[in-house]
């Protein structure tokens, strides 16, 4: 077989090729933008000559902050194109952190949208490497900043060379793109993806078993283009000739809605907290959502009662999936096997629920305290995870000696596997809840308070005990229409028949809101020195 490099330049020219008449829809801060793939792979190579003309070599790290639009779509491809390494920040992190991880990364250049560079004035005397800064704008004139040098993108691009060839003498096994962990303890760590590992990633996410993205799709990615690449969504919509919908800055479930009836999309992507707030845009507001075929969530677990709502009451097929950043991030699909889907409705929510199946390609083990656990559906294990594209080390960080252990990555996520090789997400190993020697699942705890009518978001987290060690305590949002008549016994009354006596939390707190990471997953981290001083004083 002839021995031939996966690389990303292969996308982009295919699109360019085969797909110039689809569209990329782009949302900024002026209204909407469409462009067709001709059009975007004509800026990508402007863009890769002005990286050149602007010093960025080969191995380089170019970093940007910026939402999900065509400007930062170009980056997604001329960056790596060019030989250097695409480096997409979370610019929601601490100040502290998005300092760090520039730092960190030695970013040579970074791109910028322009309502983000106060966060970048404010650390711009950090910055041990940067040499420049682009801002993205629709405006003709740049916006007044304290950073130097600046470039204006739309004037760059103007004077770059819409013919400027893509690199060809590339390894696959080279870095394309690098992205940090969202540092729910100490600083974020670093890992690198290969042109390799994206390409084979974006090939998986075409399978049918999995997101079966192809030319025919119209996909609308809410998760950022920060977030483990979009989880590779932008990547497979250009090789395959997908329309793109990017929905720009401060998107709300209102626009996410309105984008959906608009442009018919057909698969769309977010965490949980995404899809709670559409649900409520949904039940307040008509939709015409007929188009979806797919909403694809990942990041947390999903509550078992969210993903029945979607299929039964609006008729959105949900499909329930897991990643990580070092795990690019597609590791289990939850697409029910044919036979399943002739079980009672209850069963086939309950392994709907669950994360999913180990996708091909990707190779996991289950380990206890006595090695490999029993696939019952009941025994506990830690996920170990291998696979062409999981990472295998952090990037220059100490802690990976801990997590890659003799080719394997460990997770640190506590799960089940059944007979039918469904693996579901206890809890992550610092959020299980040790009571009286005991462990208790915040995760089951969480979404079976998400079931009942009037909670909105609920999290559950374990408060020392003296006598116990540890004991869960659940911290709640109500919907508003609910705010003034459900209670704390109603919700424990609720939880009783699912769970054993001592499962149930000690307390229930109601919260204005529960603290989320960058990403949008709950930050326990944070809500349990906000709980320190609320549980006190409940009492």
């Amino acid at each position: 077989m002839m021995n031939t490099p996966l690389l990303l330049t292969q996308m982009i020219e295919r699109a360019e090729r085969y797909f110039p008449k689809k569209e990329v829809i782009s949302r900024t801060e002026s209204g909407i933008h469409r462009m067709t793939y001709a059009q975007t792979a004509e800026r990508t190579r402007r863009l890769v000559s002005v990286l050149r003309k602007l010093g960025v070599n080969k191995g380089d790290k170019v970093g940007t902050l910026a939402w999900n639009h065509h400007r930062h779509l170009e980056t997604y491809f001329a960056v790596p194109c060019s030989g250097a390494v695409l480096h997409t920040i979370n610019f929601r992190l601490s100040p502290q952190h998005v300092s760090y991880i520039i730092n960190h990364a030695e970013d040579k250049l970074l791109f910028v949208d322009a309502d983000i560079l106060p966060l970048l004035e404010g650390i711009k005397e950090q910055l041990n490497h940067v040499k420049g800064f682009v801002i993205m704008t629709d405006q003709n004139e740049l916006p007044e900043t304290t950073l130097s040098p600046v470039y204006h993108y739309e004037k760059l691009l103007s004077e770059g060379n819409p013919k400027e060839p893509f690199i060809q003498d590339l390894d696959e096994n080279s870095p394309a793109g690098m992205c940090y962990t969202s540092a729910t303890t100490g600083n974020p760590k670093a890992v690198i993806y290969s042109h390799r590992g994206i390409l084979l990633h974006a090939m998986a996410l075409g399978l049918v078993d999995n997101t079966g993205i192809s030319e025919r799709d119209t996909a609308l990615p809410v998760v950022p283009m920060f977030h483990v690449n979009a989880w590779g969504i932008p990547f497979a919509c250009v090789w395959f000739g997908a329309k793109l919908v990017l929905p720009g800055p401060a998107f709300s479930p209102k626009l996410i809605a309105e984008l959906f009836e608009a442009e018919k999309v057909t698969i769309s992507a977010g965490v949980p907290t995404v899809w709670m707030g559409l649900l409520k845009e949904l039940e307040e507001h008509t939709y015409d959502t007929s188009s979806l075929r797919m909403i694809l969530c990942g990041g947390s677990a999903a509550p078992k009662s969210m993903i029945k709502e979607f299929e039964t009451k609006y008729h959105i097929p949900f499909l329930h999936a897991y990643g990580m950043t070092e795990t690019s991030p597609l590791v289990f699909s939850g697409v029910l096997k044919s036979y399943q889907e002739e079980l009672s409705e209850e069963e086939r929510y309950d392994i709907k629920s669950k994360q999913g199946m180990v996708v091909p390609c990707i190779e996991i083990k289950v380990v206890g305290l006595d090695g490999e656990i029993q696939a019952d559906g009941k025994e506990m294990g830690e996920l170990l995870i291998r696979g062409p594209w999981i990472a295998d080390e952090y990037y220059q960080d100490e802690r990976t000696e801990a997590a890659f252990v003799n080719g394997w990555l460990h997770t640190g996520d506590v799960v089940t596997i059944d007979e039918e090789g469904y693996v579901k997400i206890v809890d992550r190993t610092k959020d299980l809840i040790k009571s009286g020697g005991e462990w208790i699942s915040s995760v089951d705890l969480e979404n079976a308070l998400m079931a009942h009518a009037g909670v909105f978001e609920a999290a559950v987290i374990a408060v020392p005990n003296e006598k116990w060690q540890e004991r869960p305590v659940a911290c709640v949002v109500l919907k508003d229409a609910y705010k003034d008549n459900v209670t704390k016994e109603e919700l424990l009354e609720f939880l009783a028949p699912q769970f054993a006596k001592w499962w149930l939390p000690d307390d229930i707190l109601f919260l204005s809101e529960i603290p989320k990471t960058g990403v949008g997953k709950f930050l326990k981290m944070a809500l349990r020195e906000q709980v320190k001083d609320l549980y006190a004083n409940s009492k």
